[in-house]
């Protein structure tokens, strides 16, 4: 027997404000009309003046915990995946850590942008299969609104704030032989796979850092070439996890996607024959969270029903790096 990794609660939290395409269109030049027709975005919430990524965190992680029926004192490791720390050190996950009143263990941040969640659950799950940890809660947290050009319609309409959690712990798994695929293997994280294309560096970047310019910056993209390997790299990702478990496409009750773009869902569930009925998609009430879209999409379906025990449920993600991956859950 070997541990693995169960996915015991989800949590999330979204600032109170909300900024609508119209009000947008006040701002920069562009309409609603044209928001919505490129991205699928009508409105995205925005972190108050003072409420930082930790705060939003810590509202994520409260409620996963809450959810999972976990105290805090079992926890022994924080991950959170962000690209905007409260500062540039410490880890933000200290201040979360000791906000719960974990007394134990570790506490760290990850970043691979958009694909961020992904690579965290990948390191959650590692820790727990090499025994290093019992229960980890798994934070995406993002005040991307910090770091956009307000001038730039290109970049300024994508985004927005909020913050989704798991609980993740240990668990005996007896089924766990070298023939065993997706389809008899018990409840839990089955596989994960990450990637990155360092190549790629300047399709989607920040044009600051502390080493580099000693600012923030803000975001940078080219729109085009993003779109173009999102749905190239998303499809070749589920594949690589399908494949890896023995499964076909429509073995999966629930594709939960990053949330970046109407169009990128749209064209990755084509592009793999998936009904766009079996995705979960925020992206239209969210905009691009980043690395906060799949918890909070994920915590959405979890607490409106949709996504049950015995679940098979695939998350995948692109983010800057480029990076991307997936994670294939038995919820």
């Amino acid at each position: 027997m070997s541990n693995r990794s169960i996915i015991l609660g989800s949590g999330s939290y979204l600032p109170e404000r909300i900024v609508t395409n119209a009000e947008l269109a006040k701002r920069v030049e562009t309409t609603d009309e044209w928001i919505t027709t490129r991205t699928g975005i009508t409105q995205r919430h925005i972190a108050a003046e003072g409420e930082l990524t930790s705060d939003l965190a810590l509202c994520a992680a409260e409620r996963a915990l809450e959810s999972a029926d976990v105290n805090a004192s079992e926890i022994d490791l924080v991950v959170l995946a962000t690209t905007t720390p409260d500062n540039t050190f410490p880890a933000t996950a200290t201040k979360i850590q000791h906000q719960l009143g974990m007394t134990n263990g570790a506490a760290f941040d990850i970043q691979a942008v958009c694909s961020g969640f992904v690579y965290g659950l990948a390191v959650a799950d590692n820790f727990i299969k090499a025994g290093q940890a019992e229960t980890v809660v798994l934070i995406g947290a993002e005040t991307f609104s910090r770091i956009l050009d307000w001038e730039d319609r290109g970049t300024c309409v994508l985004f927005g704030d909020g913050a989704g959690a798991v609980v993740i712990q240990a668990s005996k798994d007896t089924h766990d032989g070298p023939t065993d695929t997706g389809h008899n293997r018990g409840r839990g994280i089955l596989s994960t796979h990450l990637h990155s294309d360092g190549a790629t560096n300047d399709l989607l970047y920040v044009d600051g850092g502390p080493s580099s310019t000693q600012t923030v910056g803000h975001v940078r993209m080219n729109g085009r070439e993003v779109f173009r390997n999102a749905v190239n790299n998303l499809a070749s990702i589920v594949d690589e996890t399908l494949e890896a478990n023995g499964l076909s496409p429509e073995d999966i009750d629930w594709l939960v996607p990053h949330q970046a773009n109407k169009r990128i869902l749209d064209g990755t569930a084509k592009k793999l024959g998936l009904p766009v009925a079996k995705m979960v998609v925020t992206v239209d009430r969210h905009a691009n969270t980043s690395a906060a879209s799949i918890p909070l999409a994920l915590d959405e379906a979890v607490r409106d029903g949709r996504i049950q025990r015995g679940d098979m449920v695939l998350m995948e993600a692109m983010g800057g790096g480029l990076t991307w991956g997936a994670g294939l859950v038995r919820w």
